[in-house]
């Protein structure tokens, strides 16, 4: 039985209040992070900001690329903390500048966050989430936090580490998440030869990374082959997986053929579109990510 397929959609968070998307144009965004604004590149916003210039000056810090394309430095205009708290919902968790451009925090996903806990909440009995290059733990603290047992696996341990303090500071210490420094594509593999199973998994891959021995992941070449591991740890009864891709490149219809391809036989719907945010200054979506969604019901 193959699994259903709905029409595209368009995924956004209507929610947030220590996040918003102020303004975008001329190939950057300017964001709200809690009580403080950020100026970061932003390739999809094709069009003119709507905000003055001096809106976009007032930024506590920019992000500056490097004139080859890779990397870049944060300039910061203002004063600023090393970092700062923020919430959604029930979650609590730090901001800060990282070496990269990101701030610990990927907005767009509590969009995510909220669908994969209404999914565990519903299903009414015992989940097993799996949290592939789970970053800070959010997604993981949402499943945790909605009654899942979460296995919670990124290949930097800094961030696993500040994914556990996320953990202290949403309250949620009692609840059962086993955090791992591994790469994912080797994680999987092992737990197919030890029988494993899980019921739900979120898959967030970047477009290229590095695991923890330096193993290199490049979305293209190893996404097909995470998920046919990623279908040999399947439960029997799973309830639902969500894919968040942000590899410039790919194509929402590629990706919906190769969850179809993992959730072969198990049925239930297929959902992909765009993951995207709402600016505040002129009303238009800026494209984040594609998403896809299975669930069971």
């Amino acid at each position: 039985m193959k699994p259903q397929s709905n029409l595209r959609t368009v995924l956004h968070c209507p929610d947030w209040e220590d996040y918003a998307l102020l303004d975008s144009g001329d190939g950057a965004k300017l964001e709200r992070f809690g009580p403080y604004t950020f100026s970061r590149p932003e390739p999809e916003a094709m069009w003119a900001r709507a905000l003055p210039a001096s809106a976009w000056q007032r930024a506590h810090a920019t992000f500056e690329p490097h004139a080859k394309g890779t990397g870049g430095r944060w300039r910061v205009d203002q004063p600023l903390p090393k970092s700062w708290p923020m919430r959604y919902k029930a979650l609590r968790f730090t901001a800060r500048l990282t070496r990269s451009r990101h701030l610990g925090v990927f907005p767009e996903n509590a969009v995510h966050w909220d669908w994969l806990a209404a999914q565990i909440r519903a299903a009414d009995r015992p989940i097993r989430a799996l949290n592939l290059f789970a970053y800070t733990g959010l997604a993981s603290l949402a499943a945790a936090e909605a009654g899942a047992r979460v296995t919670h696996v990124d290949s930097a341990k800094r961030v696993v580490t500040w994914a556990r303090e996320n953990q202290a500071l949403s309250g949620l210490d009692d609840r059962p998440i086993r955090w791992l420094v591994d790469d994912a594509l080797k994680f999987v593999a092992r737990e197919g030869r030890r029988g494993k199973q899980y019921e739900a998994i979120v898959l967030d891959p970047p477009k290229f990374g590095r695991g923890p021995k330096g193993e290199v992941w490049e979305f293209f070449a190893a996404f097909d082959a995470l998920c046919a591991a990623c279908r040999e740890i399947l439960s029997p009864d799973p309830l639902c997986v969500v894919l968040t891709a942000y590899a410039t490149g790919a194509q929402l219809a590629d990706l919906e053929r190769a969850i179809a391809g993992m959730m072969a036989g198990h049925g239930g719907q297929i959902t992909g579109g765009d993951l995207v945010t709402r600016e505040e200054s002129a009303g238009r979506e800026l494209l984040n990510a594609l998403s896809v969604r299975w669930s069971a019901r």
